[in-house]
């Protein structure tokens, strides 16, 4: 469990940063790309770190 924690961390922040990239650069798509940086975030990481928390105070 938490190498698949440390795996989505680092896919979701390399596309936040190549999505920043992208906005410095104003290349096409920037917008796209850190949304979907953001939906990994939102909805892969920081339920997977809680889930993680929640499993620790159980055992």
């Amino acid at each position: 469990m938490k190498k698949s924690f440390y795996i989505l961390g680092f896919v979701t922040f390399f596309i936040l940063g190549i999505g920043a990239m992208f906005e410095f650069l104003t290349w096409p798509y920037r917008g796209v790309i850190v949304f979907i940086g953001f939906l990994f975030l939102n909805f892969g990481l920081i339920p997977t770190y809680f889930y993680q928390k929640y499993q620790q105070c159980q055992s």
